[in-house]
């Protein structure tokens, strides 16, 4: 009962998250150029824009499921459901009049198809892991972090637009979980991993904001999902040494991680640019504003 509520939650969270990532981006997409040398004015056109700030409050209400399912399910069946939420999007992306390639609708496919399978490994329940000691999701967050500084920087150059910035938004996500998942189970020092949790989750924001005007909403959002999803997965599956069932429901439940990571990977690996005419249409409009 306790596993099926937290998948509950966890779709409603994705629900929220996956809503509130498309408005934040379609927000962006029409802003000013946003500068970190400018964090002040870059923050008051995403505060003046009334779209980004509900795509917020619906990405804060996800990220409160979230908290909530993790108390009910292991981390890595969280994260593999939060995985499905790609299909939701790209249900949003086609609604707002985009169109999707025949790999993006392969990675749509595999990821829901993923979610489904996951589904149906319910039955097995979960066997809860042991509260692990603060060492392991301690290094596991640093070392995140520490390579989503690698690919911010020096990725960025040879990633494609916006896929340096994204791939740092999933890894500083994944940290930020790991660090969820560790105060939520108690685990000593408490404080310190909820200041982890604030640190990675407001870097990580950061970067896919930035990332947001130089990639469409599925490649940003997919490169992030990828790396958040395959990172809390491994984590739950070794520092939090959650286990599979056996039998059926453990077959169904690994072809479901494995879906929800290979959606997310054919969807990264499919990054496409965002359209010259969007960034010129944001430059126009930045100029018209300062003059």
């Amino acid at each position: 009962m306790n596993l099926a509520v937290g998948l509950v939650l966890a779709l409603l969270s994705t629900a929220a998250i996956s809503g509130g990532v498309y408005l934040q981006h379609s927000a962006s997409s029409a802003l000013p150029t946003l500068d970190l040398r400018h964090p002040v004015r870059s923050l008051c056109y995403l505060l003046t824009s009334r779209r980004w700030l509900a795509g917020l409050i619906m990405g804060v209400t996800g990220l409160a499921l979230y908290i909530a399912a993790l108390g009910f399910a292991p981390l890595s069946l969280v994260q593999a459901t939060l995985a499905g939420g790609v299909g939701l999007l790209a249900l949003l992306v086609r609604r707002g009049g985009g169109s999707l390639s025949r790999p993006e609708q392969v990675a749509v496919a595999a990821s829901v198809g993923g979610l489904l399978l996951l589904g149906l490994s319910l039955s097995a329940g979960a066997a809860r892991a042991a509260t692990p000691g603060w060492a392991g999701p301690l290094l596991w967050a640093l070392a995140s972090m520490l390579l989503a500084g690698l690919a911010a920087v020096p990725g960025a150059a040879v990633l494609r637009p916006g896929a340096g910035l994204a791939a740092a938004a999933g890894l500083l996500y994944s940290a930020g979980n790991v660090a969820t998942k560790a105060a939520v189970d108690a685990a000593r020092p408490v404080l310190l991993f909820l200041g982890l949790l604030l640190l990675c989750h407001g870097l990580a924001f950061v970067c896919l904001q930035l990332s947001f005007q130089r990639g469409t909403a599925l490649a940003t959002a997919g490169v992030s999902t990828l790396l958040a999803n395959v990172a809390s997965i491994l984590a739950g599956l070794t520092v939090f040494s959650e286990q599979v069932p056996g039998s059926t429901a453990g077959v169904l439940r690994g072809l479901g991680f494995g879906g929800a990571v290979l959606g997310a990977s054919v969807l990264a690996a499919t990054s496409r640019a965002r359209p010259a005419l969007a960034r010129q249409t944001r430059a126009v409009r930045g100029q018209d504003l300062h003059q």
